[in-house]
Formats: structure tokens, C-alpha cells, sequence
């Protein structure tokens, strides 16, 4: 049987780091006393250091944020229709930088048979799939697929799908685009948990060569598991006034119980500890306690994931990317894997490799 593997992964994110605008700008979006000094508690717990968006910060004299755009202005935030316009002269901005990353060859390029990509944060149509073709030069007959609003774990049902395709046609090469603006959604919001979620997220992008060729990271099997009763914690609905996120504080508990039940699941016939490369969506720090705990790792672990988080904060769909193409760096020869992700559901995508 054809094994597909992961050739190799290039990432971006845009150049403005807003980690710090934001949180003053989100301070001060919130009633003073404690609901804004909890918020500023849980800032400097949340272990992230510098998160990058499209948007460029600028302060004004009074001290107030905004940003160069002029997208989020308090008592003005934008509808759902301007976003799209943003997302749209944006996003492929964005993508032209990971894919010049990949460096393609000539050669790699006329064998690109297969475009998948994944985003939840736009649309638009003829989309990224398109432009991808158009920058690159591919065959214009090449197969594009769009795998949309699945959330944080998309990537790992990307990675799925090229799989499939690199079995079924070994001669195949896909080529995998995650691309996230998550900052196109923040709300104008006074709730302390809504404000902590926007804490998380920030803007990037990932591009990668799957292919039948024996180098990188070869893919061995999927598994996806949901935590039953938890459907309404992670939700991601298109509304009026962009795309609303609610993101319960309750998440991280449940993961923590889902991996310690069922965590003999996702590495079948082996102990989680045997496994030398843990690639986990660093969906927050407390997301990575919570599998760490419930799976009994050591505390270093996750220190792809870790530092991953403290750079650049939750990418959605990309940020397992961002991880994984540390792993490619890092790993060395028969080592064994495992990649998680978490989303709606609430559901774990998981995906075991082992490097060529």
C-alpha cells in the first residue's frame, strides 16, 4: 500500500504584531474594575508573547487603538459584507507568501495534480483554490477542493484527504493551503469570556507538499474522536456582524477527561509516552495542560506546540501546520508521531507519522 507523506511545509504570517495593541484596545472595550483586571490576569497566564494580523495598529494621540484599515472603530464594527472585502484583498496576499516559501521547482510544479484548502475565517468566489493556480502556474486542469468552516481542525482533514488521493493515485502530488484571518472577526463585546477567546487568535497561513515521495513525514492513520455532549462549547456561526465565535472555558476540562478515557485510542497498541513527537494544535495554553495532563506526558513534550503559541497564538486551521513543520525540522529518522487537533464537536482529529 502507497504511503503518502508530508515533503515538506512553508509558513507565514502577516508582519504586524497587534498582540499588545490588542489587549489594550480589548481592555478597553471592557467595564473597569474586575472584569478588565481578570482580563489583565489572564493575559499574562495566557503564554502567548506575539500574535500577527493583516491589520497594521496605530495609536492615536488620546491613547486609543485603531488600526490602518479603519475596520474596528468602537461603536462602529463592521458587518459581515466589509470583512468579506478584507478577506478577499488579503487572503491572497498572505497565501503568495507561504507558497513563494515552498520554493517549488519547475519541475514539482507541472506535477501539482491535486489544490486543497482550508479556511473558515472567508469566502470568496473564483477563490484561493483559483488564485493558487493562477500564481503557481499549474495545470489548469488540476483537482481543487475547498475545505471550509471546519475550524481549528481542518488542517488534519486536509492532510486526510491528500492521503486518500496519494493511495488511491501514487503518482499524485497534492498541494495543501491553510489560510486563517481570524482577526477579521473580532466583536465589539463588554463579555469577559468573548473578549478571552479574541485574546487567542491571530492571522497565518501554511503551505505543503504531499506526496508519494519517501521524504518528511510519512502518514500512517486517522482517527477522530468526539467528546459526546459537547457540541455547545465550540461553535462558529455566520452572523449579521461577521463570523461569532463562542469559545467555553469549559473546553480544556473536557479534553483533559476525553484523554485520559479514550487516550489508548488515538495511539492504538502503544502507550502515549512511546510516541516521540507530539504535534498538538496549541488552541491555548490551557488546551496543551489539558492534554498533557490527560495523557500523562512529560512536560516537554509539547514544546513544538508551546512555542508555537508563544510566537504566533491560535491560527485555527493553520497553527497545527506551524508545529508540524518544527517536528519536520527536528525529527530524526524512524521517529514516531502524533498530530491533535480540536474543533467543533467539540472533536479531536488525530493523525499518527513517523519520519522518513
Amino acid at each position: 500500500m502507497t504511503t503518502a507523506y508530508i515533503n515538506r511545509i512553508a509558513t507565514s504570517a502577516p508582519s504586524h504584531d497587534v498582540h499588545h495593541a490588542f489587549i489594550e484596545f480589548a481592555a478597553g472595550m471592557l467595564p473597569e474594575g474586575t472584569q478588565r483586571s481578570l482580563f489583565r490576569r489572564m493575559v499574562r497566564m495566557s503564554a502567548i508573547e506575539h500574535r500577527y494580523s493583516f491589520l497594521e495598529p496605530i495609536s492615536a494621540e488620546n491613547g486609543v487603538w485603531r488600526d490602518a484599515e479603519n475596520l474596528y472603530e468602537t461603536g462602529n464594527f463592521p458587518g459581515t459584507a466589509r470583512r468579506m472585502e478584507a478577506f478577499e484583498k488579503f487572503a491572497p496576499q498572505l497565501a503568495v507568501c507561504s507558497l513563494n516559501k515552498l520554493r517549488l521547482t519547475p519541475d514539482e510544479r507541472d506535477r501539482v495534480t491535486h489544490v486543497i484548502v482550508t479556511s473558515c475565517t472567508g469566502l470568496y468566489a473564483p477563490g484561493l483554490d483559483y488564485d493558487i493556480v493562477n500564481h503557481l502556474g499549474l495545470n489548469p486542469s488540476v483537482e481543487r477542493t475547498m475545505i471550509g468552516f471546519m475550524g481549528c481542525y481542518a488542517a488534519i482533514n486536509a492532510l486526510k484527504s491528500a492521503h486518500h488521493i496519494v493511495r488511491s493515485v501514487p503518482e499524485a502530488v497534492v498541494l495543501v493551503l491553510n489560510l486563517e484571518l481570524c482577526t477579521l472577526h473580532l466583536q465589539e463585546t463588554k463579555n469577559l469570556e468573548q473578549m478571552l477567546s479574541f485574546l487567542l487568535f491571530a492571522d497565518g497561513c501554511a503551505a505543503a507538499l504531499i506526496s508519494a515521495e519517501p521524504k518528511g513525514l510519512g502518514i500512517d492513520s486517522f482517527l477522530a474522536l468526539r467528546i459526546p455532549e459537547t457540541s455547545h462549547l465550540i461553535t462558529w456561526k455566520i452572523r449579521e456582524m461577521g463570523f461569532d465565535m463562542h469559545l467555553s472555558g469549559q473546553v480544556p476540562t473536557e479534553i483533559s477527561k476525553a484523554m485520559k478515557e479514550v487516550g489508548n485510542q488515538i495511539t492504538p497498541g502503544r502507550n502515549p509516552l512511546d510516541i516521540d513527537l507530539w504535534a498538538v494544535h496549541p488552541g491555548g495554553r490551557t488546551v496543551l495542560d489539558a492534554v498533557e495532563r490527560g495523557l500523562g506526558l512529560g512536560e516537554d513534550s509539547l514544546r513544538p506546540s508551546r512555542d508555537v503559541l508563544a510566537q504566533f497564538g491560535n491560527m485555527s486551521s493553520a497553527t497545527v501546520m506551524f508545529v508540524l513543520q518544527t517536528i519536520l525540522r527536528e525529527a530524526e529518522s524512524g521517529q514516531q508521531g502524533c498530530a491533535m487537533s480540536f474543533g467543533p464537536g467539540v472533536t479531536a482529529e488525530t493523525m499518527l507519522f513517523h519520519a522518513a
